[in-house]
């Protein structure tokens, strides 16, 4: 089975899209994908990129929001827009997500985390969301959080995103097949035919 590097952040809003339908898609195009949480937040800082919260972007955000509820529908998935954004804990949703890919369970935690904050406005990481899908998941939270703020995961998480950077990832989601960059859940389709054309 070949697979395609998925790159993404919880925080980002096109990637519930992909979070939402990539477990489904794997089946269906008999493909795998790694899942790779890093900071799209830190890469756009360092490329002064502002995305959608300045008030002086309103009609790109407004626009943002209803692209996604229509793309959603597309899917059939049914999302309350606007979901809630900017995240406040931004950093301790992806490294979950970090520890969680380390352990075996952080598919399931991001697909939970994006449904819930998309469809029934629960914000990542936050209380008493946070405990509920841990709890789902049968973890200890006090044990999790705390492997979630370790050194190991800080690293780890820093390695992603430098990672992430050096191979052209700007933004999330970003999908990689033989070096081809693809970026937006509306590329995942032609990465795949990339993927199909080598075979």
């Amino acid at each position: 089975m070949k697979n395609i590097d998925f790159w993404f952040s919880i925080g980002s809003t096109y990637t519930y899209l992909t979070v939402s339908r990539l477990n489904e898609l794997s089946k269906q195009e008999g493909l795998g994908f790694n899942w790779h949480p890093f900071s799209v937040r830190k890469i756009m800082m360092d490329m002064d990129n502002i995305p959608f919260t300045p008030p002086s972007k309103k009609i790109k955000s407004n626009y943002m929001w209803r692209d996604i509820e229509r793309r959603a529908v597309s899917y059939g998935f049914n999302p309350k827009i606007p979901a809630p954004y900017p995240l406040t804990q931004f950093d301790l949703a992806n490294k979950l997500a970090i520890l969680g890919m380390n352990e075996g369970w952080g598919i399931d935690y991001v697909i939970s985390t994006y449904k819930r904050w998309f469809e029934q406005g629960k914000e990542p990481a936050t209380e008493p969301n946070l405990s509920e899908i841990l709890q789902e998941l049968k973890l200890n939270k006090d044990e999790v959080i705390a492997q979630a703020q370790s050194a190991e995961i800080e690293k780890k998480y820093l390695e992603n995103t430098e990672k992430a950077y050096s191979l052209g990832v700007f933004g999330s989601p970003t999908f990689i097949f033989a070096g081809e960059v693809f970026w937006g859940d509306d590329r995942l389709e032609d990465c795949i035919k990339l993927v199909k054309s080598n075979t």
